[in-house]
């Protein structure tokens, strides 16, 4: 979701963020949206605030409706329309909130009453849109202050309705006001680089900051604190007295260096920081950029805490990282890498690569992971066991093309494999020792450079003891290399068979098969000693793109265009399982090292993670027999010893009309057979008859059971009043089902009633001539 704009609660548990027509609230520690509320017309969402005592939240949509909410239990309490007519920018509550001021696209700002609900005032007089209103901290003073596109800052008298001052000394939209903690001074920030200090009794201005930047916000506390974008994304603090820079903290800085590249020289930089506020009591500040990335860093060092990712766009690769599965690195589609805490959904955004980055592999120790990118380099990253922290130790660049395909040594750490558009898959080793943090990132060099396929590389493999290499082409072709210390890669044979591209190669954790994956729909097995087709696993509807090895090798997952994720089981040939939660490309599809865990990754920006639940439901359905066996086994005893009141609540209870029959069988079959149903059936709860009406609807059907069924009917009609019976849970139904099976067997008996007097009456006149004869 985008976090478009953020509030805090005063406690600093949740932060609230606007997504469209949501605002969703986070909980910090978690890193879980906690709640949510959505305007019933999905109209977007252009402002809302949070009162300062943490119990309302107003939101102003692009419908010019305005809703308060009590979001604790994300419910509407009250919503009206905003006199304004455009939609409003920019909302503020007073101190006590009980005031709540909006200001609007139409150059006005309305105050409300959000407890009598009525409109106080109606202020008119700034240009253009009102983007940022504020009240004065001490509510004595009944003052607003507010800022429109004339670059000026506005302070209106509440009590008379009237702009009493007009402070001038921006050249551009001031962007941001903060007041001492006195309220004496004010500071207000914009887009002409540079901080006003003021002073709110003489409405003067006492000091004026230049910061150098394209646009500022800022924050009063102690210090004068700054939040500057985008030329060079930096954070910094300033004393306010002086006028001195006592912090700085740039983004590269705190993430990963970006090893000089100059990416960001346009003000479209997705580093700038475009929100900012305080959080007094940890003392952390809270920063938005312009990628909806949120940022906390520690005061006074500035250094970095807790990020959340807000937007994934399209997730190309996903891996999971850390020895424990911990972590998944994600690639989006952008020039920046995710790493994301399963705990915590706390993120780390590296920088380094210059283009998108198109896959990812993880190494065996599961701390370093590479990855390729569309700038035709490959990275190395290394993640501190401890920290967690992820810094970058190798980079390369000899590719002339993109490079989509990369694997990792499976034993050590000693290599990496590439594959690029411009058709050719190089060789890299690593170094013994890599650089650790702070040192110098290690230039990696391709050791072997060989011309694979005819059309782009696709996908790299190497087999678990790292002698061979495979490699899928967009030539609809895989090939397979021997993969030797030293010396050229050595073709050893090509497996075809594909009618389209090949996305993906994978090698058998115990079997001397390869796995590939094609743009043709299907998944095949392939063997390494003759190259022939083994198998083909169809049943996507579009190409497949990843395909990966399960259960030590014995099943394959397999995911595809058609946005469905697919387990196999090789023995068979057999889809076992269809899984179906993302709504395109499903790009990313990684195991966990135990596999018990699955992730996948989507163009439809979803990660999903997956657990193996097969043991769990063998054991739940063993379960559920075993305590069949022995409700059946109970019933059998309470039958024997002609308890059977115990016996019907019992099968009533196992939900089993034909054990319930067999139960109404036994009672009607000893003597006073009326009596004993009729005295069974009246004992028991009301829940139990509602379950007996509607089995006998069910029995009624058929003729061998309808007996049974008309004396349980009979039982509970002759003795429970009709307003008793329709309250039964679909009691009309089933009375309306009974009635025509009824009479089906009434005119069955009836015929039958007829057939045997005619038969008595045959045998009645045959008696008699008989005698007549003799």
């Amino acid at each position: 979701s985008a976090a478009t704009d953020t509030k805090s609660k005063t406690n600093e548990q949740f932060i609230f963020c606007t997504c469209g027509s949501r605002v969703n609230v986070l909980e910090i520690s978690t890193g879980k949206i906690v709640h949510s509320v959505e305007h019933d017309d999905q109209e977007d969402i252009t402002s809302f605030v949070l009162s300062p005592d943490d119990e309302l939240l107003v939101t102003a949509s692009r419908a010019l409706l305005l809703k308060q909410w009590d979001w604790k239990r994300a419910t509407c309490t009250r919503s009206w329309r905003a006199i304004h007519t455009v939609p409003v920018a920019s909302m503020t509550f007073d101190p006590t909130s009980t005031l709540l001021a909006t200001g609007g696209c139409d150059g006005t700002i309305k105050l409300w009453d959000v407890v009598k609900q009525y409109c106080t005032h109606n202020l008119k007089g700034s240009s253009g849109v009102v983007h940022l209103v504020q009240f004065h901290p001490d509510i004595s003073r009944l003052q607003l202050f507010s800022s429109s596109l004339d670059c000026n800052v506005r302070v209106w008298d509440l009590q008379t309705s009237k702009c009493v001052h007009v402070l001038q000394n921006h050249y551009s939209a001031v962007t941001s006001l903060s007041f001492s903690q006195n309220g004496d001074t004010m500071v207000s920030s914009g887009r002409d680089k540079i901080c006003t200090v003021w002073d709110v009794h003489s409405f003067k201005a006492t000091r004026t900051v230049p910061v150098y930047e394209v646009n500022v916000q800022n924050k009063y506390f102690d210090l004068l604190e700054c939040q500057i974008f985008p030329m060079q994304s930096v954070l910094r603090v300033w004393e306010a007295s002086s006028a001195r820079c006592v912090h700085t903290r740039t983004l590269s800085s705190t993430l990963t260096p970006a090893s000089g590249e100059e990416q960001e020289k346009d003000e479209d930089n997705p580093r700038s920081l475009t929100f900012l506020f305080h959080l007094p009591v940890s003392s952390r500040l809270v920063t938005v950029t312009a990628e909806h990335n949120i940022v906390f860093y520690q005061l006074p060092s500035l250094s970095t805490l807790q990020q959340f990712s807000g937007y994934s766009d399209e997730v190309l690769d996903v891996k999971f990282l850390g020895k424990s599965d911990s972590h998944l690195v994600v690639a989006t589609n952008s020039c920046q890498l995710k790493v994301f805490e399963l705990l915590t959904n706390s993120c780390q955004i590296l920088y380094g690569h210059t283009d998108t980055v198109l896959t990812l592999d993880v190494f065996r120790n599961a701390s370093m992971f590479a990855s390729c990118a569309k700038d035709r380099s490959v990275r190395v990253w290394h993640m501190d066991s401890d920290s967690g922290h992820v810094t970058c130790v190798a980079h390369g660049s000899s590719h002339t093309n993109a490079v989509g395909s990369i694997c990792c040594s499976r034993l050590k750490a000693s290599f990496i494999v590439t594959g690029s558009q411009d058709c050719t898959v190089k060789v890299w080793d690593l170094p013994a020792e890599l650089p650790v943090e702070g040192e110098e990132v290690h230039q990696l060099t391709a050791r072997i450079t060989e011309k694979a396929h005819d059309k782009d590389v696709n996908s790299v493999a190497v087999s678990p003891n790292d002698k061979l290499l495979a490699s899928g082409s967009q030539d609809r072709t895989a090939k397979l290399w021997s993969l030797r210390p030293e010396g050229p890669l050595e073709l050893l044979g090509v497996f075809r068979g594909h009618r389209r591209g090949i996305w993906m190669v994978c090698f058998s954790p115990v079997d001397q098969v390869l796995a590939s994956s094609s743009a043709d729909g299907t998944a095949k097995l392939w063997g390494l000693q003759d190259f022939s087709c083994l198998k083909t696993f169809e049943g996507h509807d579009a190409s497949v793109l990843k395909v990966i090895f399960v259960s030590r090798g014995t099943q394959l997952l397999t995911s595809g265009s058609d946005g469905l994720v697919k387990l196999w089981t090789i023995k068979t040939n057999e889809c076992v399982k269809t899984l179906d939660a993302h709504q395109d490309k499903v790009w990313g599809l990684h195991a966990s090292r135990k596999d018990d865990l699955m992730v996948t990754g989507s163009a439809d920006s979803k990660i999903t993670v997956w657990k193996d639940v097969t043991e769990v439901e063998l054991a739940e359905e063993q379960a559920k027999q075993e305590d069949q066996i022995l409700k059946q086994q109970e019933l059998s005893n309470l039958l024997h010893e002609k308890k059977y009141l115990k016996a019907l609540g019992l099968a009533i209870a196992l939900d089993q009309p034909q054990t319930v029959l067999t139960v109404i069988k036994a009672i009607r079959q000893g003597e006073n057979t009326c009596e004993l149903l009729e005295k069974t059936v009246l004992k028991l709860r009301t829940d139990q008859k509602e379950s007996l009406l509607r089995y006998c609807a069910m029995w009624n059907t058929n003729a061998r059971n309808c007996l049974d069924a008309q004396g349980v009917l009979q039982v509970l009609l002759k003795h429970l009043p009709p307003e008793e019976l329709l309250q039964f849970q679909g009691a009309r139904t089933h009375l309306e089902g009974l009635i025509p099976y009824t009479e089906r067997h009434m005119q069955r008996i009836g015929n039958l009633l007829q057939a045997s007097m005619f038969l008595n009456y045959m045998w009645q006149k045959m008696r008699v001539v008989g005698e007549d004869s003799r």
